[in-house]
């Protein structure tokens, strides 16, 4: 008897949001569908642009990577829009990926990096995954 292929997303169910986790994954969500239309930046020219500013760099980050997540991860990534109360796999692991970061879990943020993101990405997208955790806990 055949098995089905199992995809990712059968693999790892998206977790529900926690309400004080809502905004950020909104704000996401809302510079995700800037990014769609706009023109993708290659990877190591986001992190050498960013600024160092707080009132500018705390968007740039997030722009950033949502501009290249594409390169990293070889697909599209899905973004549904604010306010919806599903979570993409793509979101989830964004999430997690920001919560390590946050609370200094080096061993899951390290995982999490890895288990998505070719070896020749991981050091620009572990940069700009914790930039957008240190500018989004000065909110």
């Amino acid at each position: 008897m055949a098995s089905l292929p199992v995809l990712k997303e059968q693999i790892i169910a998206p977790p529900a949001v926690l309400p004080e986790w809502r905004g950020l994954l909104n704000a996401l969500r809302l510079i995700a569908l800037e990014c769609r239309v706009a023109a993708q930046t290659d990877l190591f020219m986001a992190c050498a642009l960013l600024s160092n500013k707080q009132d500018t760099a705390r968007d740039a980050f997030a722009r950033a990577l949502l501009k290249c997540l594409r390169q990293a991860i070889h697909q599209n990534p899905v973004f549904f829009r604010p306010g919806t109360e599903e979570v993409s796999f793509d979101e989830a692991w964004l999430m997690r990926a920001l919560i390590a970061a946050m609370d200094d879990d080096s061993d899951s943020f390290a995982f999490l990096i890895r288990s998505r993101v070719p070896k020749i990405h991981q050091r620009h997208i572990a940069f700009l995954v914790k930039g957008i955790s240190e500018q989004f806990s000065h909110v």
